[in-house]
């Protein structure tokens, strides 16, 4: 779908509109440049696109695909092919999605294609008509608008990412248990940020080596804010691994309080059982009708030497041997 397209020359939109595509391939040459926007578009608008700009089939396969890293290439006719990775972070969700910009830039025409959770392009439009002096510079300033407001975007991903990290981090450190899930879902979608805006170091400074003058600063301005993004991204990575290996100990100490505690209780148990052991036995035996010992008890004291006594010396004996052998211990 054709979102947006102009001609510009001399710093100036020359029409008000989106200008027919036919039209404005015709105006190339004519000393200014064409903008063309596009959002998802279909595979036959795309071939349009090619024939009447005389793209090269393989950039224009290209923009097609999803790409993990952003890259810039050379075609022929001076085309250059830029790709770059959108961002935006679900703070809900703690979810980075990622969408995707084709730039195709030639001295007198780009074409933005864009795939998926793309940033709006159209502020960044907005913005470089508000400075002719800019736009005459030719296609170097629709270059520098879309990766400024691209970097622009990648701010608001780094702080959510933050702040869902800092809480993490402030559960692990206080000893108590993360969800271990919850850390791992962090690392990733941070790694997948970090594809993302690593690579486009390299693919901003082959923009600004081959800008022109006018326009340099201003993308050595872009490549400062994506240094500090990519730096703290970076950092953000490490800071989840330590966390993931903190949280690893905290839930290692808990399952040894734990098995402490388990520990503790068969003992308890244990104790109780060895305890009632040979006093069950005694009664068992004692309880049994042979005639000798119904014969035998048959006065209060007899019962009281043979029933209680029975069950009071294991008792004894074992109360001493179980606090000797704490002693030991």
């Amino acid at each position: 779908m054709i979102v947006d397209c102009a001609y510009y020359q001399d710093g100036r939109r020359q029409a008000a509109g989106t200008a027919p595509l036919a039209d404005a391939a015709a105006r190339r040459g004519q000393g200014g440049f064409v903008w063309l926007g596009l959002f998802e578009p279909t595979p036959e608008e795309l071939d349009q696109v090619r024939e009447a700009f005389g793209l090269h089939e393989l950039a224009v396969e290209d923009a097609r695909t999803f790409h993990l890293r952003p890259k810039v290439d050379m075609y022929e006719g001076e085309v250059q092919l830029v790709i770059l990775r959108t961002a935006q972070y679900k703070d809900k969700e703690e979810d980075v999605e990622f969408g995707e910009i084709s730039i195709f830039a030639a001295p007198d025409f780009v074409i933005t294609v864009r795939q998926g959770v793309a940033s709006e392009l159209r502020p960044a439009r907005q913005r470089l008509e508000q400075r002719p002096d800019l736009l005459a510079t030719g296609t170097s300033s629709v270059l520098w608008a879309i990766l400024d407001h691209v970097v622009d975007g990648y701010t608001p991903v780094v702080a959510g990412l933050e702040d869902d990290i800092d809480e993490v981090e402030n559960t692990v450190f206080s000893e108590t248990a993360a969800p271990a899930e919850r850390i791992y879902s962090l690392r990733r979608e941070a790694t997948g940020f970090y594809r993302a805006v690593h690579p486009l170091v390299g693919v901003v400074a082959a923009i600004e080596r081959a800008a022109v003058p006018e326009v340099q600063p201003y993308l050595r301005d872009v490549q400062d804010t994506l240094v500090l993004v990519n730096e703290e991204v970076a950092a953000q990575r490490d800071m989840l691994s330590t966390v993931l290996e903190a949280n690893m100990a905290v839930l290692s100490v808990e399952q040894a309080r734990i098995s402490n505690r388990q520990n503790a209780t068969m003992e308890q148990l244990t104790i109780l059982a060895t305890i009632f052991l040979p006093l069950t036995f005694v009664t068992g035996f004692f309880g049994q009708n042979f005639g000798w010992l119904t014969g035998h008890i048959a006065s209060f004291a007899t019962f009281m030497i043979y029933g209680l006594g029975g069950l009071l010396v294991p008792l004894v004996v074992l109360v001493s041997w179980l606090g000797r052998r704490r002693t030991r211990s």
